[in-house]
């Protein structure tokens, strides 16, 4: 069964059943007796495993003594069964039984750094790694089948994991008796990059999709009972012996610093003790319900620090007025001022997106250990454990193999969390204090101090000359940076620990311009960013949320599209057609209009009355390669503001699909995900912190208010590379529904998120 790793007491030597390392090198005939002296030669030469690195088919793959398959994998899963495609492709590049797979993820002890979670490329890149490894790992097992059966190579197949003469199925060898249990000493040919980029294929060619038996079928994951029924493990359940509990104390007004600490304060709780370097600050007691009291006792005095932000009605105020720090301009079509200038008409709008949190369904929690000898081992929730190895090595200011990141389930990520800082936090406790430590953040914290996705404006025009064309269209993004801090915790400057520590900073700046096929005469898209508000330890630092400022720029731009249609009095779908330009993307839209029985008239819809009335609205987006189009279908209650998207029909094209059935349910996540995002979610701030902390002050969608439909098209291409589907679906939902709002009400609404405050208001 393909399976996650339970990752508490595990060796990546203990899959193999052998003492040995090395097993195979194709060059000259080796027979079975000579195979297994030399591997006996070897174990008594050494007990350690090959250096695990990523020019080694090892490194990938490895058959086990009972003929098993242990796929090593640098990524990990965050809740949408990656782990079953993976698991396909392996199975089906070695030609065994999806069922005599396991994939162990994101484990720095037994996987190289293929980039953790990010930026959907789990299938893209990590998947197209795993796919070659096994490829090359099958013609190595053939060379070896065709030695030991005296047979040409190319008269041999491969069956259920045994290979066997193409003419006389009885001459055969399984992968068992040619390997299990020993490693592939085979190099690959790395491309000599790390993370999502890094590729090492080998010398066989991956299969023809028309030959697949296991990709592109449906297959269902495995850990969906074991999460509900809590009997996997979680995060939060790692325990080590003679470990402490810790909390961290956050100072109450951001960039406040420590004054003096009265540690007598906890003097009278048993065993808790303060942690201190700079303004860092935590404390740790052998029971986890003695930190808790401990944290809310101690007393401290902070500076009385200038309160840092802005009241936050003045946020949009605050974006176009800032000076920009840094501005990008993509490449632009046209003379785009001077069709501007002899315009017949123009169309502009502005949309404003506020600050949002990741607010994971449980805070984050990390456990460290450093042994006698200085090895360190964390465990975590991370996305990214082998950046979060690195961030611990640099923080500790130790080297990075002697550090140890053990992925387990935690609350999800979808981004760049609080699970990392957490765990180098974790790392600086459990240094200061000579034991294993378990840190967990409060509810408060994970909400008000994750760092945020960042808020932003976007403003639209489009030139029409006199015969109703658009001719020119110009965007600008601007907006607080999404890499103010990284995508991951393995920099200390990019960590919570690092900024209380006083660590040097360097703020990033990036941000992004629509995605899309949209061809114009003339055509501008430009992106600017702005410093952060506080420069060291706020709360309200941005990096990358849930495709990291897609919902915001494409909530700009498609319900600006759809505004152009309105203006020329054509149907939303009609306009969109006239101006994208790849095929794909042509097939997308007619998929989804198809699909959603799409009726072709301008919007808003005439003639409703009472007090709820429906609307549809289209938008679409591309991502990294893989294309969404989107009909949300809503219905609006015009005396509460209450929105109900009731149905969505999701054209998808990620190219080839690996497997539908956890494609669909990636795609379905993606649109309660955002429609969360659309219809809430919003953090509140008042000039001294965030004060979004709960899910009363942070709300978030109800069960009462998922859709009751979500249709998906999926469009399969073969031939094609697979691309990312952890995010594409995520990027055109806000506009979808902003759209069907207007078509409903004929009110267009360009401020999210879309509360019933803000609906009833704007209809009134």
């Amino acid at each position: 069964m393909t399976k996650m790793e339970k990752p508490a007491n595990f060796s990546r030597r203990s899959f193999l059943k052998t003492g040995g390392a090395l097993v195979v090198s194709i060059g000259m005939p080796i027979g079975a007796e000579t195979l297994l002296s030399l591997n006996q030669a070897f174990a008594q030469a050494t007990a350690t495993r090959p250096p695990l690195v990523p020019n080694q088919l090892s490194s990938y793959v490895a058959i086990n003594a009972d003929g098993t398959v242990s796929a090593f994998f640098g990524k990990m899963d965050m809740g949408q069964g990656l782990y079953v495609s993976i698991g396909q492709m392996v199975a089906e590049e070695l030609d065994v039984a999806f069922e005599k797979v396991t994939v162990y993820m994101a484990d720095t002890r037994t996987s190289v750094n293929q980039g953790g979670a990010s930026g959907s490329t789990g299938i893209q890149f990590g998947g197209k790694q795993m796919r070659a490894a096994s490829a090359e790992a099958r013609r190595v097992l053939v060379e070896m089948a065709a030695q030991r059966l005296n047979l040409p190579a190319d008269q041999l197949t491969v069956t259920a994991g045994a290979v066997h003469a193409k003419a006389d199925a009885s001459k055969r060898a399984t992968y068992a008796e040619l390997i299990g249990g020993r490693h592939f000493n085979v190099e690959l040919e790395w491309n000599k990059q790390m993370g999502n980029a890094l590729y090492a294929p080998g010398k066989a060619t991956p299969k023809d999709p028309k030959d697949y038996k296991i990709v592109g079928k449906p297959i269902r994951r495995a850990d969906v009972a074991p999460k509900a029924f809590c009997t996997e493990p979680f995060v939060t359940d790692v325990k080590r012996p003679g470990m402490v509990h810790a909390r961290m104390v956050r100072p109450p007004v951001a960039g406040a610093s420590i004054v003096s600490i009265d540690e007598s304060s906890i003097k009278g709780i048993p065993g808790a003790r303060v942690v201190r370097e700079n303004n860092f600050l935590a404390v740790v007691a052998d029971k986890e319900w003695d930190v808790v009291k401990a944290m809310g006792a101690l007393k401290v005095q902070w500076s009385d620090a200038k309160p840092p932000f802005i009241n936050q009605a003045a946020l949009y105020e605050h974006i176009r007025k800032t000076p920009a720090r840094m501005r990008e301009e993509g490449k632009t079509i046209g003379n785009v001022d001077e069709a501007f200038k002899s315009a017949a008409r123009i169309v502009e709008a502005e949309y404003e997106w506020p600050f949002q949190s990741h607010a994971c369904m449980g805070p984050a929690c990390a456990v460290v250990e450093i042994a006698g000898n200085g090895h360190v081992t964390c465990w975590s929730g991370t996305q990214k454990p082998h950046f979060l190895r690195d961030g611990i090595a640099r923080t500790l200011g130790v080297k990075q193999e002697t550090v140890d990141c053990i992925w387990v389930v935690g609350p999800g990520s979808y981004g760049r969390n609080d699970a990392d800082d957490c765990g180098n936090d974790c790392a600086v406790i459990a240094k200061a204090v000579g034991r294993p430590v378990r840190l967990m953040y409060t509810r408060e914290q994970a909400t008000a101090w994750d760092p945020k996705g960042p808020a932003s404006i976007h403003r639209a025009r489009a030139a029409i000359d006199a015969n109703g064309q658009v001719v020119a269209y110009d965007f600008l993004s601007k907006g607080f940076s999404r890499i103010d801090v990284n995508t991951n915790g393995s920099q200390p400057r990019d960590t919570l620990a690092g900024h209380f520590r006083g660590v040097e900073l360097r703020s990033g700046d990036n941000f992004g311009v629509p995605s899309e096929s949209y061809a114009f005469p003339s055509k501008r898209m430009v992106w600017e960013t702005i410093p952060p508000f506080l420069e060291r330890a706020s709360p309200l630092r941005s990096a990358h949320l849930r495709d990291p400022v897609g919902p915001q720029i494409h909530f700009a731009s498609e319900s600006f599209m759809d505004e152009v249609a309105f203006a020329l009095g054509i149907d939303p779908i009609e306009l969109r057609l006239r101006h994208v330009k790849d095929p794909r993307d042509v097939a997308l839209l007619k998929a989804a209009a198809q699909k959603s029985g799409w009726e072709t008239r301008p919007s808003p819809r005439k003639g409703q009355t009472g007090s709820t009335v429906s609307g549809r609205g289209i938008a679409y987006a591309t991502r990294n390669g893989t294309r969404v189009a989107i009909v949300a279908e809503v219905d609006v209650d015009r005396t509460t503001g209450k929105i109900w998207a009731r149905k969505f029909t999701v054209a998808h094209d990620c190219g080839q699909i690996i497997n539908p059935d956890g494609l669909v349910h990636t795609i379905e996540g993606n649109i309660v995900q955002a429609l969360s995002r659309t219809l809430w979610e919003e953090v509140k701030f008042d000039p001294r912190s965030v004060t979004s902390v709960d899910w009363q002050s942070y709300p978030i969608l109800d069960m009462t208010e998922v859709p009751e439909t979500i249709d998906c098209v999926l469009l399969n291409y073969p031939d094609r590379p697979p691309t990312g589907a952890g995010e594409g679906a995520m990027r055109p939902v806000a506009a979808a529904v902003a759209n069907a709002v207007f078509d409903a009400t004929g009110v267009r609404i360009r401020q999210m998120p879309f509360t019933p405050d803000r609906i009833r208001a704007s209809i009134s």
